[in-house]
């Protein structure tokens, strides 16, 4: 008999929030990518076209970590027309033992939206100036204001400056995180002001033509890309990588479908040209700052590492809370072919 835990979004959005908990679950699992023998097989991508739709698998065993999630997320972008979300998904988590399933995690894409952010802190925690207090977010969607509350958990952040395509949108967030949090937050229309004196620069969006300029950073600052998880995204101008300090999430994955991927193409960068990942930095096997003036720059595309994290920490919390469904499994010998 195996016994299965279901939890649904409602479920999940209660015990797991976006905190220095996930943060750390997820810098867990970067720097066992340094030290651990980690199996991270590269992403399954499915596209169906006539629908504008991309379904992405993820994966990741982790040492140290009780399961092993499979994460499965589409992403449909044609939805809202329909009424619908674009992005939903769910992860199954596994036993990394015995292979049994130990949870289905409804979350239609919330813990994506969680690990996402507590990344971007962990890039933040280790390659931003401490006394970061300025940010400069990209994009007005759900992870434009996770990514700055995320900001929040990690460096003494006093004020920040949004910009999106749509500056109507930016006006409303700026608005709602100035009241919520209490803060100085502006919508800047043109995004080359936005980065003006900003510490740590955030892009969140889908864009496919580059949206920040190399000319417009400046000495000390951080920024962090979070929108290029696909081939044909690209929201960093390839000549950053000259002015840079480089950190990926993964370089194999990054030479695929991050912004290190475009600057390879358009010739700014050696096609095998070597960088540190994050989790190389976290473990003190790579520099990451070495100088308040560097400027540094993570690359950030989603690795499986993340979501295997997050899925365990939601199992243990809901353990602990006695939250979700429990379903009792039968299972024969010889059922399986």
């Amino acid at each position: 008999m195996s016994r299965v835990s279901i939890l649904l979004e409602k479920d999940l959005r209660a015990i797991v929030k976006l905190d220095s908990s996930a943060v750390d679950c997820v810098e867990q699992a970067f720097a066992a990518l340094a030290t651990e023998s980690v199996a991270m097989p590269p992403i399954l991508r499915l596209d169906i076209p006539e629908y504008r739709g991309e379904v992405d698998v993820k994966t990741a065993y982790v040492p140290g970590f009780d399961g092993f999630a499979i994460k499965i997320s589409p992403g449909f972008f044609d939805n809202p027309k329909l009424g619908l979300p674009s992005l939903n998904g769910l992860m199954i988590l596994f036993s990394a033992k015995t292979g049994l399933v130990q949870s289905l995690l409804l979350d239609n894409g919330y813990l994506t939206d969680v690990r996402t952010a507590a990344a971007g802190a962990v890039a933040a925690r280790h390659l931003a100036r401490e006394d970061a207090s300025a940010a400069a977010i990209f994009g007005a969607g759900v992870q434009a204001r996770l990514q700055l509350e995320a900001l929040m958990l990690v460096r003494p952040i006093k004020s920040a400056r949004i910009w999106a395509r749509d500056h109507a949108k930016a006006q409303q967030l700026a608005r709602v995180m100035a009241q919520e949090h209490g803060l100085d937050i502006v919508a800047k229309a043109d995004p080359g002001e936005a980065v003006r004196g900003a510490d740590i620069i955030v892009t969140t969006t889908p864009a496919e033509k580059p949206i920040l300029k190399a000319e417009w950073l400046e000495p000390g600052q951080h920024l962090t890309a979070m929108g290029s998880d696909a081939e044909h995204k690209n929201e960093i101008e390839p000549a950053v990588f000259a002015r840079t300090i480089y950190v990926a999430d993964r370089t194999t994955q990054t030479r695929i479908l991050g912004e290190l991927h475009h600057a390879i193409k358009a010739g700014a960068v050696m096609p095998d040209q070597s960088f540190a990942e994050i989790g190389a930095v976290i473990a003190g096997k790579a520099p990451g700052r070495t100088s308040a003036d560097e400027i540094t720059f993570a690359d950030l595309t989603g690795t499986g590492v993340q979501d295997t994290a997050i899925a365990n920490l939601a199992l243990a919390r809901a353990r602990d809370a006695n939250s979700g469904q429990t379903i009792d499994n039968e299972i024969k010998m010889g059922d399986a072919a």
